[in-house]
């Protein structure tokens, strides 16, 4: 596996390109139930394709190298990027998994997208494991699968680099009270420990999708709400959760700041932290937030760097 340290991209794997489409690259035909119980009793498909099966679950689309990262954090010894594709081929093949990847006018994506098939929702209720997935869930545009897969990677890399790491939300669930909304974020959620204090990050990605700047007002009228209103244990959060902006690159975060601020959206109970995709694979997250405020000698706004002592490795 291609470590983050060996990753030179100038720009961001999920960033949104143009005239992007997401094509299937799965199974067609028939398989069925009687054919998997033989492959599950010939030790074909194994604990470890559970495993797989399981996180494919939790976070709704990833890549396979997410994948691989995931369970080694788990402690499955899996061996290689290789061997963990020739699984994922088999459980594509049985129509357990699907899979997908993006076309654009740069040309075919360089890594696949992996998803529940019906089949591997009955597999997982077999083993009374919750299971939401619905076939229209993989009807979901490229945006929405890229603000997944971006959080995924902030989610893992927060795991693999934050010492005082505590546990992570895939999918936390917020209310907006004042305007009756329930909304969720769309990065995922990490709660660090030190000795008896915690605080918890809430992530929202941005893509450049159409109309994101009007897509990114409507969600941040949700956040403002959530948090001018916010009391102890509101969706379940003991004190009040740090919400950071996930942007494509460094000029989207500022392109993103300057949306919010000539729409007048400010938060006056937390400060607003932004990050990039790139950021989250350098080998320390120390200095990987962003926050703007006003240059004494200009002043006009500035990004700096906001150094978090938290975020050591």
């Amino acid at each position: 596996m291609i470590e983050d340290n060996q990753i030179k991209a100038e720009v961001s794997p999920f960033a949104i390109r143009k005239g992007e489409i997401k094509t299937f690259d799965g199974q067609d035909g028939y398989v069925s139930m009687n054919q998997i119980i033989h492959k599950i009793n010939i030790g074909h498909i194994t604990d470890i394709h559970f495993a797989i099966l399981e996180l494919v679950n939790e976070f709704e689309f990833i890549t396979s190298r997410q994948l691989l990262q995931m369970l080694t954090i788990k402690g499955y010894e899996i061996g290689s990027q290789d061997k963990l594709n020739n699984k994922l081929e088999s459980l594509v093949k049985s129509k357990i998994l699907t899979r997908y990847f993006f076309n654009s006018e740069e040309g075919k994506g360089i890594y696949r997208i992996y998803c529940l098939e019906k089949m591997g929702k009955y597999l997982l209720q077999t083993r009374e494991i919750e299971c939401k997935w619905q076939q229209s869930d993989n009807t979901k545009p490229v945006a929405m699968i890229k603000k997944r897969l971006a959080g995924n990677q902030t989610l893992i890399a927060y795991l693999q680099k934050v010492k005082v790491f505590d546990s992570y939300t895939v999918k936390p669930t917020l209310k907006a009270k004042t305007l009756g909304k329930i909304f969720k974020s769309s990065g995922g959620a990490v709660k660090l420990t030190k000795g008896k204090k915690s605080i918890q990050f809430l992530f929202e990605v941005i893509r450049r999708e159409d109309n994101w700047e009007t897509k990114l007002i409507d969600k941040m009228a949700f956040y403002k709400d959530f948090y001018d209103n916010f009391v102890t244990m509101d969706s379940g959060f003991e004190t009040i959760p740090q919400l950071i902006l996930i942007c494509e690159d460094e000029k989207h975060m500022a392109q993103t700041f300057k949306v919010l601020v000539m729409n007048n959206i400010e938060f006056e109970n937390i400060k607003l932290y932004y990050t990039t995709d790139l950021r989250q694979v350098n080998d320390s997250l120390e200095n990987s937030l962003t926050e703007f405020k006003i240059d004494p000698e200009t002043n006009k706004y500035k990004a700096y760097n906001a150094t978090i002592k938290l975020l050591e490795g």
